[in-house]
């Protein structure tokens, strides 16, 4: 059991999703949209991605963070603010020592729909599918759920992974010796 917040971040809008890994299944804890006004400076806007991340942190308490890679946009003023917005969200992470992964968009995306080339629309279909949802999660939510379940995924994974691998856990009982038995 573990608990992952999943942040997609934005210097307008930066979407969250908490989901409790049970057994290796994805299950829906909490998620929403923390959203800045357009009054607001960056500097302010910074803050209240740190703030609030920290208050969320500090009522659910999650054992790992994942957070989208920056991507080049074609804006570069864009891009700069998107990662200020990243940066300010990992350091909210980092405040509480929880550890932080990161994912680039297509693969989160291809982990949950299939295929790196999905849309917006696409993702907040399956996530409300995979963790059994009565609505439509707000875009911004749905990415960072999508985010959260792909890290679970790649976690999974890389335990069976090492499971089979000869000399771990489920080959220890089997290997004696330098040999297998």
């Amino acid at each position: 059991m573990a608990l992952i917040l999943g942040v997609d971040p934005g210097s307008r809008k930066t979407g969250y999703g908490i989901i409790d890994d049970v057994k290796g299944k994805p299950c829906y804890v909490s998620s929403g949209v923390i959203r800045m006004g357009a009054e607001l400076a960056l500097p302010e806007r910074l803050k209240v991605i740190f703030d609030s991340l920290c208050e969320i942190i500090s009522h659910y308490q999650p054992q790992q963070f994942a957070i989208e890679q920056v991507f080049m946009a074609k804006n570069a003023g864009s891009a700069l603010k998107l990662g200020q917005a990243r940066g300010a969200a990992i350091v909210a992470a980092c405040h509480f020592n929880i550890p932080v992964f990161e994912y680039e968009a297509r693969k989160v995306k291809q982990a949950v729909v299939g295929t790196g080339a999905a849309d917006k629309a696409q993702v907040q279909h399956m996530v409300k599918s995979l963790l059994s949802l009565s609505g439509t999660p707000q875009e911004d939510a749905a990415d960072a759920l999508a985010i959260a379940v792909c890290h679970s995924n790649t976690q999974q994974y890389m335990v069976r992974t090492a499971r089979s691998l000869p000399g771990t856990s489920s080959n220890h009982k089997r290997f004696r010796r330098g040999r297998l038995m």
